[in-house]
C-alpha cells in the first residue's frame, strides 16, 4: 500500500463548514466499527488531505490501516484490493478514476462485501456524488450509495487568511494579515498549494535569514511559477 503524505494530519485540517465530516472521520481512525464514509468535493475542498491524515491518524492509533490512490490506479492492480478488509480501515481516494473500469468496479465491489462482514472501518473520496459517479456495475453503484455522504465545502478566503496566519506561527514563522492576503492573491488559492508555498517560505527565510515581508514573498512566488 502507499502510504500517506506526511505533512497531512487531522490537526492541521481547517475544518470550516465540515466540522461534522472531520469528527465522524476522526471516529474512524480510532475504532473499527464497520463505518462507511463518502467524501465528495471539488479539488480544493481538502479530500486527499483528510484521507491521508485519516490513514495516517489511524496508524499512530496502531490500527492497520490501507490508503489506496485510486487515480494512480494504471500504475496498480485491482488484485491490490485482495483481503485489505482485514484491516481496520480502508481509505480509497479518487474514486471517480476508475468509474467504467470492469476489473476495478469488480474488485472493489467484492472489497464492500468483505468489509462490511469484517465491520472494516471504509471511507471514500470522489469529485461528485455517489449517484453522479459513471460507474457501470449497479451492484457497485448501490454499494456506494449506502453510507454516509458528506460533501466537502472549499474554505471562504477569510479562512484561508487565519489557516496561512496560524500555520505560520506554529512553524515559528512572522507572517502578517497583509502578506497573507498578497499570497492569497497572488498564488493558488487551493489548500495544499498555500501549505506547500509556507513551507518553501520557512525554508528560504531560514536560509536567506529574511523575515517574510511582501517583496521576499514576492520573489519566491516569481521563482515557484517559473517553468
Amino acid at each position: 500500500m502507499l502510504g500517506p503524505k506526511q505533512n497531512a494530519t487531522l490537526d492541521n485540517f481547517i475544518p470550516g463548514e465540515n466540522s461534522q465530516a472531520l469528527s465522524e472521520i476522526t471516529a474512524c481512525t480510532r475504532e473499527k466499527q464497520g463505518s462507511y464514509l463518502y467524501l465528495w468535493g471539488p479539488g480544493s475542498s481538502g479530500k486527499s488531505h483528510l484521507m491521508t491524515a485519516a490513514a495516517k491518524a489511524a496508524n499512530e492509533n496502531s490500527h492497520a490501516v490501507a490508503y489506496v490512490p485510486l487515480a494512480q490506479a494504471a500504475e496498480l492492480s485491482p488484485e491490490m484490493l485482495a483481503n485489505i478488509e482485514q484491516m481496520e480501515l480502508v481509505c480509497l481516494d479518487d474514486i471517480h478514476t476508475i468509474a467504467g473500469n470492469s476489473n476495478w468496479e469488480e474488485a472493489l465491489f467484492h472489497l464492500f462485501n468483505h468489509a462490511r462482514e469484517q465491520a472494516t472501518n471504509l471511507i471514500i473520496s470522489a469529485n461528485c456524488g455517489p449517484s453522479s459517479l459513471q460507474i457501470a456495475l449497479p451492484d457497485l453503484v448501490s454499494r456506494l450509495a449506502s453510507g454516509v455522504s458528506y460533501r466537502l465545502i472549499p474554505l471562504d478566503d477569510e479562512t484561508k487568511l487565519y489557516l496561512l496566519v496560524d500555520h505560520a506561527n506554529k512553524r515559528g514563522m512572522k507572517l502578517t494579515p497583509e502578506s497573507a492576503n498578497y499570497i492569497l492573491n497572488n498564488f493558488s488559492r487551493d489548500t495544499e498549494s498555500l501549505l506547500a508555498l509556507l513551507e518553501q517560505l520557512d525554508r528560504a527565510s531560514l536560509a536567506a535569514q529574511r523575515k517574510l515581508t511582501i517583496p521576499f514573498i514576492r520573489s519566491l512566488i516569481e521563482q515557484t511559477n517559473q517553468p
